[in-house]
């Protein structure tokens, strides 16, 4: 089983597909099994790179404080440990923060940019509505109550209940520790990108659902604004979890993106195919 340590936690990573390398970040309190939608398909043309980021999955569960650049540290490791020098950096949510940490910090190892249903952190940043605070932080509730009074806010009305409860079971078998989920948690709260961003290089996409509650699309906005000839989608019909709302629409758009930024060699592969 592959782990890499990185200032003194054991980080674990996986990989899956061949060709060019793209390294998946997943958001707060997710393990990377929940890529189960889209590494599949990314597989079937790249090299996937995942990891558990510190405090959940397989990872271990260091004592708090976390922080985005920690965690942004614990992929650059990970890229280490798989021997890749440069990756297309897909991240969602926490993971794009993780991810944009990560072009900041080094610009040379990132090929492309994907932001999915993200911040650009700090005060400039559009915050969910109270409630939805709330129920995030499980305040008033324990955390299992919390896990679904918030699907109504990360899932879009449109999506059948069965195809939400595909998720639920799967995220049940990799339940993060309280201690682990609030020290991620803190360190987004800790985060500001909003006043570096413009600085990212990498071409980007940010991908963002229209009726997404816990992150308000207006942070994609905000983030494609900033970012130099970023292009921005947002998706009808979905809110947070938009991978699960809309998971066709959603892998049309990062293929797409992908193919554009992918090497000559696979480039050509591609749009042959």
């Amino acid at each position: 089983m592959p782990f890499v340590e990185n200032q003194g936690t054991k980080i674990y990573w996986d990989e899956q597909g061949q060709g060019e390398p793209i390294l998946l970040i997943m958001g707060l309190g997710y393990a990377s099994a929940l890529w189960h939608r889209t590494r599949p398909v990314l597989a079937q043309r790249f090299r996937t790179v995942a990891f558990d980021n510190r405090g959940v999955g397989l990872s271990d569960v260091p004592p708090a404080p976390y922080s985005i650049a920690t965690m942004a540290a614990d992929a650059a490791a990970v890229l280490d440990a798989a021997g890749v020098a440069r990756a297309h950096v897909f991240g969602i949510s926490m993971g794009g923060m993780i991810a944009q940490e990560f072009a900041l910090r080094h610009p040379e190892r990132t090929r492309s940019l994907i932001l999915g249903c993200t911040s650009p952190g700090g005060p400039s940043a559009l915050r969910a509505e109270s409630h939805v605070t709330d129920i995030l932080v499980a305040r008033g509730m324990t955390l299992e109550q919390a896990r679904e009074a918030i699907l109504p806010y990360i899932y879009d009305t449109a999506t059948p209940r069965e195809k939400i409860e595909e998720d639920v079971s799967l995220r049940r078998r990799w339940l993060p520790s309280p201690e682990g989920y609030m020290a991620q948690l803190l360190a987004i709260r800790g985060w500001e990108g909003y006043s570096r961003i413009a600085q990212i290089t990498a071409p980007t996409l940010v991908i963002h659902g229209k009726s997404d509650a816990l992150i308000p699309p207006g942070n994609g906005e905000l983030i494609a604004a900033r970012i130099p000839g970023a292009k921005l989608v947002l998706l009808e019909h979905a809110s947070h979890l938009f991978l699960t709302d809309r998971t066709e629409a959603a892998h049309e758009e990062i293929l797409e993106f992908l193919l554009s930024h992918a090497g000559e060699e696979l480039g050509a592969e591609m749009r042959s195919s």
